[in-house]
């Protein structure tokens, strides 16, 4: 196997959590109910959303639909190495397939902060600029906007994670973490590293608070329009939805923000894991209850699924 740029380690050992065998079980058991849970909520948003005429053309719930899809790729990217890996003790990682995972986790990460900054727009869209709306987030411009979210999300940590994977690996080679996160990664590289860790941290960082800016100023302008608003309904409704956005946008940037855009947020390894484990497996099961336990319209779609799949099973042959 050739090595990477002259490294004489060839596989990275996950420690992962520090817990005996039963603990190891049960830490597989809730992790397993997590993961299936958090697959089928999103699975089942997703379907209402397409089988649902009404749903399936307003640019708000086609964004969400493919949101929960990236809430499931983003959890698939950690989840099943970590239920492996607390089933076999030896953690062991290939170099190659933690690079891979380190990338993935992270290009789907910010195409995430990247959707919520798209649906922060349409929200503002729809909210401040209700006659312009329409017009400008089409179906044809809701699908431009989000392949924009998705290209710049994919090469948002190319570099980085190229930067990463040529440096070169003497010794040790254990990662006291679950996944392959840079800062151990970058811990146990060969001297020196010159600018890797800065840069990695740089992009990270401009790209958590650009979105989070980018956020946090378009929900302003929504809350002063809605607070403007005469209709009392339109206070509801409106607050409502952006309530639960808004939600949601607190549990992924806070937690996300205290690790890598906070100095020495990785500095205490159990407090690491713990709040990696809540961005990348907690907030994706939280979501869809969310966004949806006060989504009227999301509740009469289910309804109406419910209720065409009932007819469909009662008359099979009709």
């Amino acid at each position: 196997m050739e090595l990477v740029n002259g490294t004489t380690v060839q596989e990275f050992i996950l420690l992962g959590f520090s817990v005996g065998q039963q603990g190891r079980m049960l830490l597989f058991a809730l992790f397993t109910t997590i993961y299936t849970l958090t697959l089928a909520e999103h699975f089942i948003i997703i379907m209402i959303i397409v089988q649902d005429s009404h749903l399936a053309h307003l640019p708000m719930y086609i964004l969400l639909g493919y949101f929960s899809f990236l809430e499931m790729c983003y959890v698939t990217a950690t989840v099943p190495r970590m239920l492996f890996d607390l089933s076999f003790t030896h953690g062991v990682i290939s170099l190659h397939a933690c690079f891979i995972q380190l990338y993935v986790f992270f290009s789907l990460g910010s195409t995430e902060c990247f959707f919520l900054s798209a649906m922060a727009l349409d929200r503002y869209l729809a909210i401040c600029h209700p006659l312009q709306y329409p017009k400008i987030m089409s179906q044809d411009s809701c699908y431009a906007l989000m392949a924009v979210c998705l290209s710049v999300g994919v090469v948002f940590y190319i570099v980085p994670a190229v930067l990463i994977s040529r440096l070169s690996f003497c010794g040790p080679n254990i990662i006291d973490h679950f996944l392959c996160d840079p800062g151990p990664i970058l811990a146990l590289a060969c001297p020196p590293i010159g600018y890797v860790g800065l840069l990695f941290n740089v992009i990270a960082s401009s790209g958590l608070l650009a979105t989070f800016i980018f956020i946090v100023v378009s929900y302003g302008f929504v809350g002063v329009t809605l607070v403007k608003a005469s209709s009392q309904s339109s206070h509801g409704k409106g607050f409502s939805t952006v309530s639960s956005h808004l939600a949601v946008v607190t549990l992924f940037f806070g937690s996300v923000a205290a690790m890598y855009a906070i100095p020495n947020g990785e500095s205490n390894a159990t407090v690491t894991k713990v709040v990696t484990l809540f961005y990348s497996s907690v907030t994706p099961l939280l979501n869809p209850l969310i966004y949806c336990l006060k989504n009227d319209q999301v509740k009469e779609a289910m309804t109406r699924l419910l209720k065409k799949k009932g007819t469909i099973w009662e008359n099979p042959r009709k």
